[in-house]
């Protein structure tokens, strides 16, 4: 069996599917790993790197030409054919066209994003590895923008004030905003829907921030947040405004899966900041949780500073590729049996994941966002 690991095309992109020290494990269970040459320069492992682990670089069209192609972002779908098996992140929700179009060409696929919250499956959960990056990386932004420090000092020159970060959204990028802001030595508030979370929070050394409001049916059964309706999210933004004047950064993470990022900090409310203040909106691909959001770019406004950064595990190349590759092996190797992967369906780790076969998109979800009847049965494993 063979599996091969392209470059990834995606803009902005530096990582990469399968580092050299990933190749021993695949190697031991019996597969041959084909690197494109030069797909992991960006993220700084080398051919050579990968060649001394075992692995063979070659052409583009030879990585696509293996059993099994490994992605950070499942793309180029044209050097793909039918009978071959894709594993990788393909935003099944928000853009499910690219399940339709895997399973036209006969693609068995698997979206990491959809690997399911249980206990075995956690060494394969690549939302939680790359959202811990962002979550570190966002707090680097904000300190690097705002034009204070975060620490409290005592110097020859006067008492220095600590920074204030208000956290919104903790999930596990919050959590790692919390703890990177701490460490820096700020003063850190949060606030999530999930009233769940607040034991978390205050693990971290944050203080959470409770809003008088109805959070019963917050959270999905999966721990993801769950949309709310528009009154909800009015009377949320209306409490929150005095929070977010009181604060130097505020750090926006909450995102509901295939859903719009909900605008939990509007423009009233940024103007209402202090000049110099910064926002660091970790839902811009989802539209952001800012009103001012412009993804991937800077927007200021009456002197508070917005970033949108889409894809901040891209900027942290070398540990992001090495966590994706964990990950993305695990997956693999817990598909394999007897030297090809075999779809088990009553497995909840490869049902759920699974979004295309024998021709068909065969996600219940993925099927309803593009408005696809239901399954009278799954296909054949």
């Amino acid at each position: 069996m063979q599996i091969g690991v392209p470059s990834e095309q995606w803009p902005g992109e530096r990582r990469v599917a399968v580092v050299p020290g990933s190749v021993a494990a695949l190697k031991k269970a019996g597969i041959e790993v084909l690197i494109e040459s030069g797909a992991g320069e960006r993220a700084g492992f080398t051919d050579a790197a990968y060649r001394d682990k075992g692995a063979r670089t070659v052409t583009r069209s030879e990585a696509f030409g293996a059993d099994v192609v490994l992605q950070v972002r499942v793309s180029d779908l044209p050097l793909m054919r039918s009978g071959q098996v894709a594993i990788g992140m393909a935003d099944p929700l928000g853009t499910p066209e690219i399940a339709r179009a895997l399973a036209s060409k006969g693609v068995t696929a698997f979206a990491l994003e959809l690997i399911p919250r249980i206990t075995r499956a956690q060494s394969m959960d690549v939302l939680s590895s790359m959202a811990t990056i962002a979550g570190y990386k966002a707090v680097l932004l904000a300190a690097g923008s705002l034009p204070r420090m975060f620490p409290l000092l005592t110097t020859a020159a006067g008492t220095i004030a600590p920074a204030h970060v208000f956290v919104v959204g903790v999930g596990v990028a919050g959590l790692q905003a919390i703890a990177t802001a701490r460490k820096l030595g700020a003063v850190v508030e949060a606030y999530d829907v999930r009233p769940a979370v607040k034991e978390q929070v205050q693990s971290v050394g944050a203080k959470f921030v409770e809003l008088p409001l109805e959070t019963a049916q917050a959270e999905d059964k999966g721990g993801y947040a769950k949309a709310q309706d528009e009154t909800f999210y009015q009377r949320q933004r209306e409490m929150m405004a005095r929070v977010v004047a009181a604060n130097d950064v505020v750090i926006t993470t909450a995102v509901v899966p295939g859903k719009k990022a909900p605008v939990l900090v509007t423009a009233d409310m940024v103007r209402g900041m202090a000049p110099g203040s910064v926002v660091v909106d970790l839902a811009a691909e989802r539209g952001g949780n800012c009103e001012l959001t412009r993804p991937d770019e800077v927007v200021v406004e009456n002197g508070v500073t917005i970033l949108g950064p889409t894809n901040l595990p891209a900027t942290v190349p070398y540990h992001a590729s090495q966590m994706y590759a964990k990950n993305v092996t695990t997956f693999l190797l817990h598909l394999v049996k007897d030297g090809a992967v075999r779809v088990d369906m009553s497995d909840e780790i490869a049902r759920e994941t699974l979004i295309a076969q024998a021709g068909e998109v065969v996600h219940a979800r993925v099927r309803a966002a593009l408005n696809l009847p239901e399954l009278a049965h799954s296909p054949t494993p």
